[in-house]
């Protein structure tokens, strides 16, 4: 008997240890064969939202042409006092942008669907006559929502969620009579200073399609900046309107956080408070920015949102030519910026201190204590140290996690998720440094061009080696050569609910820099 039971026990051992690993097949079968439909479902997905632009575009290509080059060539000032005085029509108006718009999205692919709604606002686009942006066509961000289209953000979950419908800044552009006609590209998540995602695919910089047009607004930058938009609506998280327009050659404006609306933005980061999200304008010129503001802080969008100050915009700030206080900073302690840079900020100084501005160069290197976590309160030490580790040993990390996500998906997605952003934003982090620290502090700041990349710049980033020597710095040197002929911006921010006095100083700068050129 005692034989017979041994016998027993190591065949139902043997039998364990097989049905053990027939289970451990089965189930990997049955996660592979989950895995592969999801990644079917996932490629269906991006494939008709693929088709459905593609229809766009086609049914966009059907209007009736007309003579562009003259309405093209007009500035937004223009445009609107010759629709309003009936010189144009908004028909030949949109019909030329929207022509100009396919033909810059071939080269660049920057536009994610035609809105062929604009098509049936031309019937009732004449009882806003008295709008600030009457029969102005203008494009928005793919992740401002507009009815019964989608916000995927570049992310193909959201495939699956069309908007109920517009947000509230596109109900006021409407209100003023503008025609939203082309949703632009973005950065996928709208993480990342580039400008791609899966679903749409890599936008391109207008003036070298070897170089990105920056992001995360970066669609609407290139569709700008290559003449297939005049006036567009982006967001900015950490500079995601100003290092695209100033990469693209053009205007771009984050006004203080909550002085527009945000509702009916889709954000990847949903809850996220301590730092705001900022929509703004994007433009060829300052005026456009300042006329766009104008028209969205009136009382239709103070109504459609409460909670947004309201505060109309304030002309006579903008208008204003006394002198003005200015600090600059050539190097914020960071990041040095490359030659080019350095030359157009200097040369702006000189420009505003010959028009009698009052400019000091301001020393102090913020932007080096905010991000040294040495001086952080203890207790944020152990979650700064995980952001200062290795890149190599963040991905390691970011791979013996995997299989423990999979595995214990409740307790370990969050964790594997902030490591994963952790190793995102040290990337980020040392690329935009000029920019963040006012999306922190809720300053307003935009930025105009004020030159090129020249042949001596080139010659002299030969020799940069930045404020540390490490591979921040490397890679900064290595993404800008090659740049001669691509645009130089220089950025301009004022206080808090500035944003008329912010403005005012971005058109000093670019009035002097045209008239300097002449």
């Amino acid at each position: 008997n005692t034989e017979l039971f041994i016998k027993r026990v190591k065949m139902d051992k043997w039998t364990a240890a097989l049905l053990t690993g027939v289970a451990c097949i089965v189930g990997y079968l049955v996660v592979r064969v989950k895995k592969i439909n999801s990644l079917r479902q996932a490629e269906e997905k991006i494939q008709r939202a693929r088709n459905r632009r593609d229809k766009s575009l086609q049914r966009a290509e059907q209007h009736p042409t007309t003579d562009s080059a003259l309405i093209l060539k007009l500035s937004l000032s223009e445009l609107t006092q010759q629709l309003k005085d009936g010189s144009l029509n908004p028909d030949n108006v949109l019909y030329s942008y929207m022509e100009k718009t396919l033909a810059v999205n071939q080269k660049l692919n920057c536009c994610t669907e035609i809105l062929l709604e604009s098509l049936d606002q031309l019937t009732t686009v004449g009882s806003n006559k008295d709008g600030l942006l009457y029969g102005v066509p203008v494009s928005i961000k793919e992740n401002i929502t507009f009815k019964d289209h989608y916000c995927s953000c570049g992310v193909v979950i959201n495939l699956d969620q069309p908007a109920e419908k517009d947000s509230v800044l596109v109900q006021v552009l409407k209100k003023q009579g503008a025609i939203p006609f082309v949703r632009t590209n973005l950065a996928q998540a709208l993480m990342s200073y580039d400008c791609s995602n899966p679903i749409y695919g890599q936008t391109v910089n207008p003036h070298n399609p070897q170089k990105t047009p920056g992001g995360s607004s970066g669609g609407e930058a290139a569709l700008i900046g290559g003449g297939g938009s005049l006036l567009g609506i982006g967001t900015d998280l950490g500079g995601s309107i100003r290092l695209p327009s100033s990469f693209c050659g053009i205007c771009g404006f984050k006004p203080t956080a909550h002085r527009l609306s945000l509702q009916g933005f889709r954000s990847i980061c949903r809850g996220q408070k301590s730092v705001s999200s900022s929509p703004g304008p994007m433009a060829r010129d300052v005026d456009s920015l300042a006329l766009c503001m104008q028209a969205l802080l009136c009382d239709h969008m103070f109504s459609l949102d409460p909670t947004v100050p309201p505060l109309p915009f304030n002309m006579e700030i903008y208008r204003s030519s006394r002198p003005l206080r200015i600090g600059y900073l050539e190097n914020d302690g960071y990041l040095q910026p490359s030659p080019s840079m350095v030359r157009g900020v200097r040369e702006v100084k000189a420009l505003l201190e010959q028009a009698g501005h009052t400019v000091r160069r301001h020393h102090t290197h913020v932007i080096d204590t905010v991000l040294n976590w040495a001086l952080l309160d203890p207790s944020l030490k152990r979650q700064v140290f995980i952001h200062s580790l290795p890149k190599w040993f963040k991905k390691i990390l970011s791979f013996l996690l995997k299989p423990v996500v999979r595995l214990k998906k409740s307790e370990s997605v969050l964790k594997y998720f902030i490591i994963t952003n952790l190793l995102v934003f040290s990337v980020i982090s040392a690329a935009v440094s000029c920019t963040m620290l006012y999306n922190l502090l809720k300053f307003p700041a935009g930025v105009v061009t004020v030159s090129t990349v020249t042949a001596k710049d080139e010659e002299e980033l030969k020799h940069y080696k930045g404020c540390y020597q490490d591979s921040f710095d490397k890679s900064l040197k290595e993404a800008v050569t090659g740049g001669e002929g691509l645009p130089v911006a220089v950025q301009c921010v004022a206080l808090p609910w500035q944003d008329e006095l912010c403005l005012r100083f971005m058109k000093e700068v670019e009035q002097l820099v045209k008239e300097s050129k002449k």
